[in-house]
């Protein structure tokens, strides 16, 4: 029996191509329903590829902003935001249902995401419109985080996630995209980053600390570089050591 299990996520459906690459190597994939890239048509593609690979499926919600992919922050007002997001999700749900598959879960996008962190404002407008989905939908949500909490007051179904190719401030912040660390690219660094997270549940920080984080789930970018290698290097690496992928 494998003692530890572990699911490997992707952004998918942003416009990069690459999904046949990537979705046969994780385990459920976040599809861009857009907000910061994706259409209907592209939404389809990629919910068919991940039903027939059997990946779950994952609503993949943004900031309404293409010009910048959703990775701008944006002050909208909390009834906007929440339309926004439930219109999104709302689109993918009917494509879903189209293609008789199930969706699985809710990943927020970007500075979505990154601004739930910390932003009470932010996270509440998303954990209302969790609130109106069907249950068992999950939400990814980062450790020790403002969504987090959120989420378990209100008896929202949470799995924790962590980033494989994004390097960490030492408050489990994720270092940011204007910085020449963000990012990790090697598969080998890649591999000891998840590694150490699933094995001793802790991260190596910028500053080379380790710090305690929780994490079931590990993403990987769609539109990172290389990112269809690295997701099939990690897989490889992490089932070499027995770590069986969910």
């Amino acid at each position: 029996m494998n003692k530890f299990t572990v699911d490997i996520n992707v952004d998918v459906g942003e416009g990069v191509g690459n999904e046949s690459q990537l979705i046969p190597y994780a385990s459920s994939c976040n599809i861009a329903c857009g907000g910061h890239a994706g259409n209907s048509s592209t939404m389809q593609k990629v919910v068919k590829l991940a039903k027939q690979h059997r990946v779950k499926i994952g609503a993949h919600p943004s900031f309404p902003d293409v010009e910048n992919f959703g990775r701008k922050p944006m002050n909208m007002p909390c009834v906007a935001l929440f339309a926004s997001i439930k219109e999104q999700i709302n689109e993918l749900i009917k494509i879903i249902e189209s293609e008789n598959a199930m969706l699985h879960h809710i990943k927020p996008h970007g500075a979505l995401y990154n601004m739930a962190v910390t932003d009470s404002k932010i996270a509440t407008a998303i954990i209302e419109v969790m609130k109106t989905i069907a249950l068992p939908v999950k939400l990814y949500v980062p450790y020790k985080s403002v969504i987090e909490t959120l989420a378990l007051q209100n008896n929202i179904p949470v799995t924790y996630e962590a980033f494989a190719d994004r390097n960490y401030n030492d408050d489990l912040t994720l270092v940011s995209r204007s910085e020449k660390n963000a990012l990790i690219h090697d598969s080998d660094i890649m591999f000891e980053h998840v590694y150490r997270m699933i094995i001793n549940q802790k991260v190596k920080t910028i500053t080379g600390a380790e710090v305690a984080i929780k994490a079931e789930t590990f993403c990987l970018h769609g539109d990172s570089l290389h990112a269809a290698s690295l997701v099939k290097k990690l897989r490889m690496n992490l089932e070499s050591k027995g770590i069986k992928i969910l």
